[in-house]
């Protein structure tokens, strides 16, 4: 379980080493601040609605601030996001990167995508800005360039987690960024009773990613858990 505490643990006032804390309703109210911090414009709240209507789940306004960041934090010019929904990650990342970076997005669905170039063109983003691709992720990024990205966003199937991680790691440019969505599973990532595989797999993720000595980890706790780390 990544060795993380169960919920039956006792966590005291007196904590041992690195145990996480008693969330309080303080906590809660402050973690839902930062979820809104970041108000969102009318392109965001139609691809929100469009992602709704089609019963996808999307990236929460906190984590959707957290990539704008991270972005513009790596002056990121190629950005490769695993999952493109509805648009509302990208249209985030797009922010953030340079105003001659190129999103590469990647989606089973391309319904959804016709969405999404529709939210990147309403939030007022050059067509030549964004490279859809439909298909299955681990079909496609391996025809993608070694060491031609800047950060990889991945945000489809849990069970491709490792997958997602080692085809991120051999795209990524020293220094460039991963970030995977959704670790927290609703909770269960470090519920103690019995769990479906995808969750499963995202404790192996979380394993993975913590120990290995080429990756510079942290776990955001916005949204439903954002897994980064930084390639060395």
């Amino acid at each position: 379980m990544c060795g993380f505490p169960a919920p039956t643990d006792t966590v005291t006032a007196r904590q041992p080493r690195g145990q996480e804390r008693a969330i309080t309703g303080n906590r809660q109210t402050s973690w839902a601040f930062a979820d809104a911090f970041v108000a969102e414009d009318e392109a965001l709240r139609w691809a929100r609605d469009r992602a709704r209507e089609t019963g996808l789940s999307s990236v929460s306004p906190g984590t959707g601030a957290a990539l704008r960041m991270l972005a513009a934090t790596a002056d990121a010019k190629a950005v490769a996001e695993i999952g493109t929904g509805t648009g509302v990650s990208g249209i985030h990342l797009l922010h953030g990167m340079r105003p001659d970076g190129v999103l590469t997005t990647v989606d089973p669905e391309p319904d959804r995508q016709q969405f999404a170039r529709q939210a990147f063109r309403a939030a007022g983003f050059a067509g030549n800005r964004a490279r859809f691709i439909p298909g299955r992720a681990l079909d496609v990024l391996p025809r993608l360039a070694d060491g031609g990205y800047d950060l990889v966003f991945c945000d489809g199937d849990r069970t491709e987690s490792l997958e997602y991680l080692a085809e991120s790691l051999r795209l990524l440019r020293p220094g460039g960024l991963v970030c995977f969505e959704g670790v927290f599973a609703d909770g269960r990532t470090v519920d103690s009773g019995p769990q479906p595989v995808e969750v499963l797999r995202l404790r192996d993720l979380l394993r993975t990613v913590r120990e290995s000595g080429d990756l510079v980890p942290s776990l955001v706790p916005v949204g439903d858990g954002l897994l980064c780390a930084v390639k060395r």
